[in-house]
């Protein structure tokens, strides 16, 4: 996963453990290959290029894919350990940072950006969109997914007065809230905060839909997938944003 600099040393060595999950569900990875798909349009219309940012082990990529075919996928990551899972499953992966010029690509010079459950585990966001948009061409398109501080469950845990699921007090344990897993989130996005955000570092929000989430106990899965109907309720956030 992509992060920005200056970073504690301890953030770093938490993303290098290989304990640490670094993927996310097929469900919400296929229907952002889908958005995307149907923004770039088929390869025979000419082959773009789609880096995808915060790549992890290389399973979002490897999903879109077959839906990408002739389309030419990049995975960048800071982290080698991710780098090396990725590259069994890409042909393209390369060392970059979401700093000032610190991806290794021209200005301009990709036409999207996949950007995959990483926003949630940045230090500096605002510095990542600006790198993002700095490799993008002009019109270029953002495919970006995040989980929903506002999921249907989560507002309920929150009358209750428990953690919010995705949320995290701790890199050594869970505090307070359900799951076993801990993933390292430090910022964490409503629909509305998530359009306002990448409307003001110069992307169009194009569309915005809801994903399940595979963490969901399976007797809850036919109402997360029905919550994806209201993006602002559903368990993942999916936008589709182009730069200005």
């Amino acid at each position: 996963m992509t992060t920005t600099a200056p970073v504690r040393r301890g953030l770093r060595d938490f993303y290098e453990d290989p304990a640490v999950p670094v993927a996310s569900g097929t469900p919400r990875s296929l229907r952002q290959a889908r958005m995307l798909a149907a923004a770039l349009g088929p390869a025979t219309a000419g082959a773009k290029t789609v880096l995808d940012i915060g790549c992890g082990d290389g399973t979002a990529a490897a999903t879109a894919a077959p839906l990408l075919a002739g389309h030419r996928i990049v995975g960048v990551d800071w982290s080698q350990d991710a780098l090396r899972r990725a590259h069994t499953r890409l042909p393209y992966t390369v060392r970059g940072e979401l700093t000032d010029g610190g991806l290794p690509f021209r200005p301009q010079s990709a036409d999207a950006v996949l950007f995959s459950e990483v926003l949630e585990h940045l230090v500096d966001p605002d510095s990542a969109l600006d790198e993002i948009r700095r490799v993008l061409r002009p019109g270029g398109h953002l495919m970006l997914s995040t989980p929903n501080l506002a999921a249907w469950y989560n507002r309920a845990l929150l009358l209750l007065g428990v953690q919010p699921v995705f949320s995290e007090v701790s890199l050594r344990a869970i505090h307070g809230r359900p799951g076993r897993e801990v993933v390292g989130h430090l910022r964490l996005a409503t629909a509305r905060a998530l359009r306002e955000f990448v409307t003001a570092a110069g992307f169009q929000v194009v569309a915005l839909r809801g994903a399940p989430f595979h963490g969901v106990p399976r007797p809850l899965h036919p109402l997360d997938r029905l919550a994806c109907a209201v993006p602002s309720a559903a368990s993942i956030l999916l936008l589709h944003a182009r730069r200005t």
